[in-house]
């Protein structure tokens, strides 16, 4: 089986950047791994038919979604520290 290396992307953040995004990232920590945990448990119960298509999509939707809570808890974040983007 072949597998994929990604490379990882690094932002270069000020400290007071860094700290926001290590407290963002604590927040939903575990919502993260809980939603994980629930995509991989989708996955493996679908037929191998069924995971490329219907499964892909709806795996594809639910990473949407919580891309839509880290937009959510960063803004939140940074409007609550007064934090400038740049």
């Amino acid at each position: 089986m072949k597998t994929r290396t990604r490379q990882r992307r690094t932002v270069e953040l000020s400290a007071d950047q860094e700290a926001l995004a290590q407290q963002v990232f604590t927040r939903i920590q575990s919502k993260l791994n809980d939603e994980l945990l629930d995509m991989v448990r989708a996955m493996v119960a679908k037929a191998p038919e069924e995971i490329l298509g219907p499964g892909e999509f709806e795996l594809r939707d639910r990473l949407n979604q919580f891309g839509a809570t880290v937009l959510e808890e960063s803004i939140n974040a940074q409007a609550k520290k007064g934090v400038p983007g740049s």
